[in-house]
């Protein structure tokens, strides 16, 4: 109970902090890349080191930092946020469902930082969001999406939706496959409480949009979701082999 309180109390007042700072940089910096670099990214880092909790990433030499992408990644767990801003090295905006933009100071934080709301039950808006996101992208910024829609209760990967494949096909940007395996036994969903752990993270290869177009968008998510599915099996083998080794 005192680890639980102590946690999300520190949670909520780090993110107050950094919050501040954030709109303190936004004088400075119109596109947000200050603010990823020298606030969110340490926010994150920060949580995650007084939480005990490690993440693995693999696949990074998969990143090419230059060059603009749609990171898809699934989403197990908030601590996905943090291990996200932490391990991938690129300045990147969230697309985030909009009742998060609404949280008085972090919301605002947020939309300093570039990221994108997407109000998800207004189809009206939600396209004029996915326009402000592919304009982004012709400006040479890298976005990441989830697009489950939501986080997995069990750590399975859910079915996907389709705003974020007409996204890229907008934007004309390969899509970058990110699986992230183990971070729903951190915090369950619909739970506050963090337990201590690892989880890892890992970066797929490019998947070049050029032979899809919306006709075909269907084939185009399974195969994402194909070289997630596949990415997912691989690092709980590798996890196997790790631990058989260990014993």
């Amino acid at each position: 109970m005192i680890r639980f309180l102590f946690l999300n109390s520190f949670i909520f007042f780090h993110t107050i902090i950094f919050c501040l700072f954030a709109l303190m940089l936004s004088l400075f910096d119109r596109k947000g890349s200050n603010i990823h670099r020298y606030c969110a990214a340490p926010w994150a880092r920060v949580i995650l080191w007084v939480c005990g909790i490690k993440v693995f990433p693999e696949g990074l030499e998969n990143v090419d930092a230059q060059t603009p992408c749609v990171y898809m990644t699934n989403h197990q767990s908030y601590f996905d946020i943090f291990a996200l801003l932490a391990c991938l090295p690129v300045d990147f905006k969230f697309i985030l469902k909009q009742e998060l933009m609404r949280i008085p100071l972090f919301g605002l934080a947020m939309r300093k930082a570039g990221y994108i709301g997407i109000a998800r039950k207004d189809p009206r808006k939600a396209v004029q969001s996915m326009n402000r996101a592919a304009e982004r992208i012709r400006n040479g910024d890298s976005l990441v999406i989830f697009p489950e829609g939501t986080r997995s209760p069990d750590g399975r990967l859910q079915r996907f939706k389709r705003g974020g494949f007409d996204l890229a096909l907008k934007s004309g940007c390969d899509i970058v496959p990110v699986t992230i395996d183990g971070s729903y036994l951190i915090v369950p969903k619909g739970s506050l409480k963090i337990n201590q752990g690892s989880f890892g993270i890992q970066v797929g290869r490019p998947i070049s949009i050029k032979p899809y177009n919306r006709k075909s968008i269907t084939r185009l998510m399974d195969q994402v979701r194909d070289t997630m599915l596949i990415q997912m099996q691989e690092s709980r083998s590798a996890e196997k082999s790790s631990y058989k080794e260990k014993i």
